[in-house]
C-alpha cells in the first residue's frame, strides 16, 4: 500500500470530540463544540483543515494548540505575495554545488558530477518537504493561504491530495506519516474550489462575550472577574466600530495582562485611555474609539 494513502497505519490522536475539547483546554485553548468536532474529524479522516475567518480570532493558535497537545512539531509555512516553490518546497544549495563542481576538476565527467551534486546533501528542504519527510508527529501550518499567489494553490494540490512531493532529480517523496495540516485564511480572496474540496472547513469568528471572558480568565491568572467583564464589554464595543484594525482575542488578553501589571482594579475612563494603545494601533482608530467611549481625549 502507498504510505501516502494509508491513514490507518498511525493511531488517531483523539478518541472523541469531547477529548479534543478537554485536551485543548489544558493548553488554554477553549474550543467550542464545532471546533472540537472538526479537529476530531480532520485527525480521524486524515484530511487537511481549512480554517477561515477575520484576523485575530484564533486560527493560528488552534494549530499551535493541536501541536502542543499531540506532542507534535509545528512546521509553519507563512504565505505572502510572491511566495514561490523554492521557498515552499525545496531548493538546491547552488553555492555548495558549485564548490563541489570546482573541486571535481576538469577531468570529472558531467554525468558523475551531476549524480554527486543532486543528492540529499545539497538539498535545502523548505516547510512542505520537511513536513512530508518527517516520521514523527507533525502539524503543518500553512498560514494566511489567501495572501499567496493563486499559483501556489496548484503546488498545494499535489501535497494535500497525495501527501507526496516530486523532485525531478531524486524522484517522488511520499509521506510515511501524514502530518496534521491546518490552512488558515483571512478570506481576503476566494480560494479555489479544488483546494477546498481536499479540506474540511471551519469558520471562526470573534467569540461571544462569555466565551472571551472565559478565555481571558484562563490565560490571565489572578485577574479580577469583574474587571474582565468590563474589559470584554469595551472590546465588544470597539469591534462594532469601523476600524482599520479590529482588536483580536490575543490583544484582549494582552490588555488584561496590562491592566493586571498596572494594578488597575476598575476599568474607568482613565484606565482605558492610558492603555488603549495595547489594542488599537492606529491613531484614527484611537480617536474614533475615544469619541465612542466618551473618553476625555476624544477631542485631541
Amino acid at each position: 500500500m502507498d504510505p501516502a494513502s494509508d491513514t490507518s497505519s498511525v493511531s488517531p490522536a483523539f478518541d472523541s470530540p469531547a477529548e479534543v475539547a478537554k485536551r485543548l483546554a489544558e493548553v488554554n485553548y477553549l474550543a467550542e463544540p464545532n471546533i472540537a468536532t472538526t479537529v476530531f474529524l480532520a485527525d480521524r479522516l486524515g484530511k487537511p483543515l481549512l480554517v477561515e475567518g477575520p484576523a485575530g480570532v484564533g486560527k493560528t493558535e488552534l494549530a499551535k494548540a493541536v501541536a502542543a497537545v499531540t506532542d507534535a512539531e509545528l512546521i509553519r509555512l507563512q504565505c505572502y505575495e510572491g511566495l514561490d516553490e523554492a521557498r515552499a518546497l525545496y531548493e538546491w544549495n547552488y553555492s555548495k554545488q558549485l564548490l563541489r563542481i570546482q573541486a571535481a576538476g576538469s577531468d570529472a565527467t558531467w554525468e558523475r558530477t551531476h549524480d554527486d551534486i543532486f543528492t540529499d546533501e545539497y538539498l535545502l528542504a523548505r516547510p512542505l518537504l520537511r513536513a512530508i519527510r518527517r516520521d514523527d508527529p507533525t502539524v503543518l501550518l500553512i498560514d494566511e493561504t489567501d495572501k499567496a499567489d493563486i499559483e501556489i494553490e496548484g503546488l498545494l494540490l499535489e501535497v494535500l491530495s497525495d501527501f507526496q512531493i516530486t523532485i525531478p532529480e531524486l524522484g517522488t517523496v511520499r509521506a510515511a506519516r501524514r502530518p496534521f495540516v491546518v490552512l488558515t485564511s483571512n478570506a481576503t480572496r476566494e480560494l479555489s474550489e479544488a483546494l477546498k474540496r481536499r479540506c474540511l472547513y471551519l469558520h471562526l469568528d470573534y467569540p461571544t462575550r462569555d466565551r472571551e471572558r472565559d478565555i481571558v480568565l484562563a490565560q490571565v491568572p489572578g485577574i479580577d472577574a469583574a474587571l474582565v467583564d468590563r474589559l470584554v464589554e469595551v472590546v465588544a464595543t470597539l469591534r462594532t466600530l469601523e476600524l482599520k484594525k479590529t482588536p483580536s482575542i490575543a490583544e484582549t488578553v494582552d490588555w488584561a495582562r496590562t491592566l493586571l501589571a498596572l494594578g488597575t482594579s476598575t476599568m474607568d475612563e482613565a484606565a482605558i485611555e492610558s492603555s488603549l494603545g495595547v489594542v488599537l494601533k492606529h491613531r484614527s482608530d484611537q480617536l474614533r474609539a475615544a469619541k465612542e467611549l466618551g473618553l476625555p481625549g476624544a477631542g485631541r
